[in-house]
C-alpha cells in the first residue's frame, strides 16, 4: 500500500532529518512510527501526504509515485489527524465533518447522512453533538470529531500525528480503546506517530523505531519486546517491559524443545532407563517413537510409577492422557491459567498437526521469566 524507497529529507543542507529510509506499510495495517524527539517520525509521515517534500527518494501508494498526484488530490483522499485537532471554531461539528467531502462535490444529503453515521460511529450521537460547536466540547470529544472529519471522504491512509499526547490519561487511553475498535471494523491503512513506546505496543501492528532518522526495527511488538535488535532499542523500549506485558510471551517462548519422547507400548523399565539416560523426570508418550513425528498421547512423570510393581506395564496404561492441549502460539497468560485449573507439573505443547514441540514445566517458566525481571538497582 505505501512504501517508501531512499527517502531523505534535510533542513540544512547538511545534515539528513530524514536518511535514506526503505521500509513498506501494507494495506489495512497499523503501523507506529515511535522514537525520541527530533528523530524524524513526524517529517517521515508529512511526507506521504506531501505537507513535507522529500529531498531524494520517492514514496509510492498502490504502486503510484506521490509526486504524479495533484497536491490537493493526494491530501483529500489521506485522512489526517493532528495532536492540536485543527477544527474550525466557528463551524459546529456537522460542518467541521463534512467539509472535505462538500469540497470534493459529493452530494450534500448523502453527506449529511454518512456525517451522522460518522458520529454515532467516534461514540457522538449526532442527535446531540452535530450542531455544538467545538468550544463546546471537552478535548477528548474534540478528537473524536477530528477522527470522524478525517474519515469523512472514506480514505484508504489515515495519518495520526500524536493525536492524544494532549490528553488526560483516562480520556487518553478511552480513546486508544475507540482507536482499536475502529481499525478492527475499517480496517484502514494508519500511520500512527508517537514519543510514548507504551502507546505504540499497545496500538501497533508493527512498529518502527526511529533514531537519527532511520528505522533501527521494524517488526511486531511482541518481537521487539522479545529480541530488540541492539542496545539503543532496548534501552528506548526498557529491559522490564516484557514482564510487564506477558500477554506477548507464547507457549513456545517458555516451552522446553528438549523434549524426552517415548512409545505407547514401551515399559516401565524401559521408560525409567530412558529418563536416567535423559536427565529427565517426565516422559513425552507419543503413538510413533520418533520426535519428529510423534502425535502427543499423554505424559509420563516419575510420580505415575507409584505403586507399579510390574515393570513390564506399558506406558498406555498409566501415562496421564487428559493433559491440557497448549499450542505454540497460545499465550503465556492462558498458559498459566490452564495450568493452574488444572494442577498440571508437565504441559507438552504441541504443533499445528499435533506432533510434540516442547513441555513446560514450572522450571522452564521461571528460566525465561527471569531474564525480563528488572535487576535490582531498577527498582
Amino acid at each position: 500500500m505505501i512504501r517508501l524507497e531512499k527517502v531523505r529529507k534535510t533542513y540544512d543542507g547538511q545534515k539528513n532529518i530524514v536518511d535514506d529510509l526503505d521500509f513498506e506499510i501494507r494495506k489495512g495495517e497499523l503501523v507506529v512510527l515511535v522514537g525520541e524527539s527530533g528523530c524524524g517520525k513526524t517529517t517521515t509521515m508529512k511526507m506521504i501526504n506531501r505537507l513535507i517534500e522529500p529531498d531524494g527518494g520517492d514514496i509510492f501508494i498502490n504502486g503510484k509515485s506521490i509526486k504524479s498526484f495533484n497536491k490537493n488530490e493526494l491530501r483529500r483522499n489521506i485522512g489526517y489527524v493532528i495532536q492540536d485537532i485543527g477544527l474550525f471554531p466557528h463551524l459546529t461539528v456537522r460542518k467541521n465533518v463534512s467539509i472535505v467531502p462538500l469540497l470534493c462535490k459529493k452530494d450534500k444529503a448523502e453527506v449529511d447522512r454518512s456525517v451522522e453515521d460518522l458520529l454515532r460511529l467516534v461514540n457522538l450521537p449526532p442527535e446531540e453533538y452535530a450542531d455544538r460547536y467545538p468550544g463546546e466540547l471537552s478535548g477528548g470529544q474534540q478528537q473524536r470529531v477530528g477522527f470522524a472529519r478525517a474519515l469523512a471522504n472514506d480514505p484508504d491512509i489515515i495519518l495520526m500525528d500524536e493525536p492524544f499526547s494532549a490528553l488526560d490519561p483516562i480520556t487518553r487511553e478511552q480513546l486508544q480503546n475507540e482507536l482499536l475498535s475502529l481499525q478492527e471494523e475499517l480496517h484502514k491503512t494508519i500511520v500512527f506517530v508517537t514519543h510514548d513506546i507504551d502507546e505504540a505496543i499497545k496500538l501497533g501492528d508493527r512498529i518502527a523505531v526511529m533514531s537519527e532518522g532511520r528505522i533501527i526495527q521494524f517488526d511486531a511488538p511482541e518481537e521487539i519486546l522479545k529480541n530488540p535488535v541492539n542496545s539503543f532499542v532496548e534501552s528506548f523500549v526498557g529491559k522490564d517491559r516484557l514482564w510487564k506485558k506477558p500477554e506477548f510471551l507464547k507457549a513456545e517462548d517458555v516451552m522446553n524443545t528438549k523434549v524426552v519422547t517415548i512409545g505407547q507400548n514401551r515399559s516401565v523399565a524401559h521408560a525409567i532407563e530412558l529418563m536416567k539416560m535423559h536427565n529427565t523426570d517426565v516422559l513425552v508418550v507419543v503413538d510413533k517413537p520418533t520426535e519428529s513425528s510423534g502425535k502427543i498421547l499423554g505424559v509420563v512423570g516419575t510420580n505415575r510409577f507409584k505403586g507399579v510393581g510390574d515393570n513390564t506395564i506399558k506406558m498406555k496404561d498409566i501415562m496421564k492422557s487428559d493433559f491440557p492441549r497448549i499450542s505454540k502460539d497460545m499465550c503465556l497468560v492462558d498458559v498459566l491459567k490452564i495450568r493452574k485449573s488444572s494442577d498440571t507439573l508437565y504441559s507438552p505443547v504441541m504443533d499445528e498437526n499435533g506432533r510434540v514441540a516442547g513441555i513446560i514445566t514450572n522450571a522452564s517458566i521461571i528460566s525465561v521469566l527471569t531474564k525480563y525481571i528488572p535487576d535490582r538497582e531498577d527498582y
